[in-house]
């Protein structure tokens, strides 16, 4: 169950126009916690604009282009304005490219390398820019969480074929990068993890997927608020069950 201690955190979903990322905006908001929405262009995020003006002062949209570093500076430089003195105690790293239709021999360079700056080099370099405004552990409060939304298809131990080499190439990459801001924030009591959603019927999970976006996002959040204090740097599934590298 959710610790009481939680109530009313400050959250930041990145990728959260659409898909999973809306999906958690929308479930947070219920919780009654206060959102930071980001995403490459908050003028056309018409479903995440309506939602703030349904929840005036508890959902604030702003534009992120993870993959751009002067996007992600103006992130850094505009979040305190948002947080008022608070600090973040849950980061989802969701923004993320998928490139479908892959073929041995035929696999561009420009993809692995939109792949890798979107999946892996953007979230880890948003992280550590984030990190001073990501909350400490402090007696009975835990530390902030960092939710890396990975995908099993990033697990070198699970491939069995060649298959969207460059979104799992991406996401490898980033499950190293969750490990290392795992040990690099561990002091704080901060804790990070890289979750597999499941097959969502997202734009990028397709219609033929076996789970609701509701369902997967409600999942993941139950999983997150079960992290013990130990559980840091670990590779999980929707039920919380750990995934071999």
């Amino acid at each position: 169950m959710r610790d009481s201690t939680e109530a009313d955190r400050h959250c930041l979903v990145t990728g959260a126009n659409r898909g999973l990322g809306l999906e958690f905006v929308r479930q947070l908001l219920v919780r009654g916690e206060r959102v930071v929405a980001a995403c490459r262009h908050p003028g056309r995020a018409t479903a995440l604009n309506l939602l703030a003006g349904d929840h005036p002062g508890r959902l604030h949209v702003l534009p992120l282009d993870v993959a751009s570093a002067r996007s992600r500076d103006e992130l850094v430089r505009e979040l305190p304005l948002v947080l008022d003195g608070a600090r973040l105690g849950l980061l989802v790293n969701n923004a993320g490219v998928l490139h479908g239709g892959e073929r041995f021999g035929q696999v561009a360079e420009v993809d692995l390398e939109t792949s890798l700056h979107t999946n892996a080099t953007g979230p880890f370099l948003l992280t550590q820019a984030l990190a001073p405004l990501l909350a400490d552990a402090d007696g009975a409060c835990a530390g902030a969480v960092v939710a890396n939304l990975s995908s099993e298809i990033g697990s070198i131990a699970r491939r069995d074929e060649f298959r969207t080499p460059s979104y799992a190439i991406g996401k490898a990459a980033q499950n190293m990068g969750s490990v290392l801001l795992a040990r690099a924030l561990a002091p704080r009591g901060i804790r990070v993890v890289a979750l597999h959603p499941g097959w969502v019927r997202t734009d990028m999970g397709g219609a033929q997927a076996t789970l609701a976006p509701a369902e997967a996002v409600a999942a993941l959040l139950d999983v997150i608020d079960r992290l013990g204090p130990g559980q840091s740097g670990v590779f999980l599934d929707p039920r919380g069950q750990r995934l071999p590298w």
